[in-house]
């Protein structure tokens, strides 16, 4: 049982507001009565609801993880012509969205939806749902530099928060290293100036982990539904104080 206008907005009907405009001004039956209370609750999918005597459409909510390729752009359109996300969803009849945005020279891990309540519940700042990257940077970054992303590192909007920074892997030459890190944030090529920041620019960057969530074999271009596990299990991340703990330290 959801709120009457917030099952109208999620049907496209108008915005939170107007529709709630529209239940008090008597333009909204349930089941045939007229409804006028803006705190009612119905079920979309067995409530027969109308607005000025038109059923409304609920849309099947979609839920999708795709493993996106460099040279795409996460967006509804580009004015210059590149590929956009949309471009490799063949099939996917409903309208879905990026929960976040992978930076166009940036590859991995991007989660698809049209559930505007999921995507804010795992975007928003306060819920610190982590990421992770596999960052392929020049040269072999000392310990004590990994040690300022692990602490936080000041940035141009601000101290990031600590992240968690591992090698993963050394060029014999010292020329580059591959670097995992997990952030708890999403600022605009956060990764990129964190890299940066200690003079060891990235080459490539790839995102593999989403929450819990693994990219794993998922080949490059492709698509594939999130499990009802996987959905219920990122919410409760998201709702959970468990990321809080893990940014500040308290955790185990």
């Amino acid at each position: 049982m959801e709120r009457l206008q917030k099952i109208l907005a999620q049907a496209g009907v108008a915005s939170r507001r107007k529709c709630e405009e529209l239940i008090q001004a008597g333009s909204v039956e349930v089941n045939g009565v007229t409804v006028t209370e803006l705190g009612t609750k119905a079920d979309p999918d067995q409530d027969m609801i109308t607005v000025k005597g038109r059923p409304i459409k609920t849309e099947k909510k979609i839920y999708l993880m795709m493993n996106k390729p460099k040279g795409v752009i996460t967006s509804a359109s580009d004015p210059e012509g590149r590929k956009i996300v949309s471009d490799y969803l063949k099939g996917v009849k409903e309208r879905v969205y990026p929960v976040g945005r992978l930076d166009y020279d940036t590859e991995g891990l991007l989660l698809l939806t049209n559930d505007g309540e999921f995507a804010n519940l795992l975007t928003h700042p306060k819920h610190h749902v982590p990421k992770t990257y596999l960052a392929t940077v020049k040269g072999v970054p000392h310990g004590t530099e990994l040690d300022k992303l692990k602490k936080g590192i000041v940035l141009e909007d601000g101290i990031t928060a600590p992240a968690e920074v591992e090698y993963k892997d050394v060029d014999p030459d010292g020329k580059e290293s591959v670097i995992q890190i997990t952030i708890y944030e999403g600022r605009n090529r956060q990764v990129r100036r964190m890299f940066e920041a200690i003079s060891h620019p990235v080459i490539r960057l790839k995102r593999i982990a989403f929450g819990d969530l693994l990219l794993q074999n998922l080949k490059r271009g492709l698509t594939r539904p999130l499990t009802k596990d996987e959905i219920n299990r990122l919410i409760q991340l998201a709702k959970s104080d468990n990321t809080k703990k893990k940014r500040t330290g308290r955790g185990s």
